[in-house]
């Protein structure tokens, strides 16, 4: 096998930057349907914020599917460039930066990481999502900043 992506996000079970290509292709498309196409009926996608300290835990396909619609309806130009990856068994790290302009007018524009784990089909078993808290500092050098 050449270690190209092929239809369902699997390799062989091997994780290649060729199916970090295709990932990043499919969230930069933003189609579910073809995001989904990279993830395990079973995965877990722990989201850069929410209620939890994780963020917010997202399980299984469905969950996964409403969560990148209801993203992709707030935020319908989000894109991610990608700077870096690493590969390390079936394991991955990407490092992006995301941009696009929320429905309300806000910009998004934050440097942030995937942690990925790959299950032996190739496909994401566990996406670990993490983002940098942009915010003015008026002051030149916030207490809360390190």
């Amino acid at each position: 096998m050449d270690g190209t992506a092929t239809q369902g996000g699997g390799t062989g079970g091997r994780v290649t930057m060729a199916l970090l290509t295709a990932i990043s292709e499919a969230f930069n498309s933003r189609d579910v349907e073809r995001i989904l196409s990279h993830f395990a009926g079973d995965a877990v996608f722990l989201m850069a914020s929410g209620p939890e300290p994780v963020g917010r835990t997202v399980r299984g396909k469905a969950a996964i599917r409403q969560v990148l619609a209801d993203r992709f309806k707030v935020i319908p130009d989000m894109h991610w460039a990608r700077e870096q990856e690493w590969l390390c068994g079936d394991r991955a790290v990407t490092v992006w930066r995301v941009t696009g302009r929320g429905a309300d007018g806000t910009a998004l524009d934050y440097q942030g990481c995937d942690l990925y784990e790959f299950g032996a089909d190739g496909l994401i078993a566990r996406k670990d999502t993490y983002w940098k808290i942009v915010r003015p500092d008026p002051a030149g050098r916030s207490a809360l900043l390190p």
